[in-house]
């Protein structure tokens, strides 16, 4: 446990680094409980997720009771006032960890930081109360998504759960299956602290032999090589628009990374950074 001074210092720490995301993204990040702007954050996430306002992944009578029940449910709004992108997370039984349910921004912001400041806006709420975790799901083969959780905050993946959600019919899925990576995210540790102020850890592809490949992609291009004491394993690009012009392809991908990830999280490898290419690294045992 943290010492009181340890504590207060990572506190402001967080919030420090949670208003310097905010500012850096030009946005106001801030929680709400009142119903009107609950009404925008689940509309938010029927434009995000292209449902029906009647399937909001989380509709604004939930998102309610999650507020009242002391969780958190955090939104971010333009510099002209425009609500741009929101998240939402509960606290864990145990009560030394939090659940984050969803996360979205509005697609002509996506490279803007409001991620990052959401994110790191739940970190200063989470530790302020004594948290030390944070974990999600999210899916594999969404590189982006996948760099941002594992390299840009500094989390870390172990377990990979088939069908999660089941058959997900909404826009971004297209029926594909909902297989996902459990994202844990150490709020106190050195990496995330760096993380949080900007210096995320480097991750990159090194030089491989025609004897470091182990296996194909449904492209027909190396997916899983071993190289430099880990194994890399490489997702497409943009599984979405892929599952749009070619869903065969996109569900051999689904089969083919199921079988490394299940494969090299049996072995003892964990998913410790994603490159821009797509490329993950599993490092082995509990290597960083």
């Amino acid at each position: 446990m943290l010492l009181t001074a340890e504590a207060d210092q990572l506190v402001r720490q967080a919030r420090n680094a949670a208003a310097r995301a905010a500012t850096l993204a030009r946005v106001q990040v801030v929680d709400e409980d009142g119903m009107e702007r609950l009404r925008d954050i689940a509309g938010l996430f029927v434009a995000v997720w292209g449902t029906s306002p009647s399937g909001a992944p989380l509709p604004a009578d939930l998102l309610r009771s999650i507020s009242h029940a002391g969780c958190n449910v955090t939104a971010a709004y333009s510099e002209g006032g425009v609500l741009c992108g929101a998240a939402v997370a509960i606290v864990s039984p145990d009560n030394s960890s939090m659940y984050s349910l969803i996360a979205g921004v509005l697609p002509d912001v996506a490279d803007a930081g409001v991620g990052f400041a959401l994110k790191q806006h739940q970190r200063a709420w989470a530790v302020a109360r004594g948290l030390d975790t944070m974990t999600w799901t999210f899916d594999p083969l969404v590189s982006r998504n996948a760099r941002f959780n594992l390299t840009k905050l500094g989390a870390y993946a172990a377990e990979y759960v088939q069908d999660f959600y089941g058959l997900m019919d909404d826009e971004l899925n297209a029926n594909d299956e909902s297989d996902r990576l459990v994202a844990v995210w150490p709020l106190t540790t050195p990496q995330t602290i760096a993380c949080s102020d900007g210096l995320p850890m480097t991750v990159e592809l090194p030089a491989f032999t025609a004897d470091g490949v182990r296996s194909t992609g449904p492209d027909g291009n190396p997916v899983l090589v071993e190289t430099d004491g880990s194994l890399w394993c490489r997702v497409p690009g943009d599984i979405v628009s892929l599952r749009g012009v070619n869903p065969d392809e996109a569900t051999a991908w689904r089969a083919c990374a199921r079988e490394i990830f299940r494969a090299a999280f049996a072995s003892g490898h964990t998913a410790r950074g994603v490159t821009r290419a797509g490329w993950y690294r599993l490092a082995p045992g509990g290597a960083l």
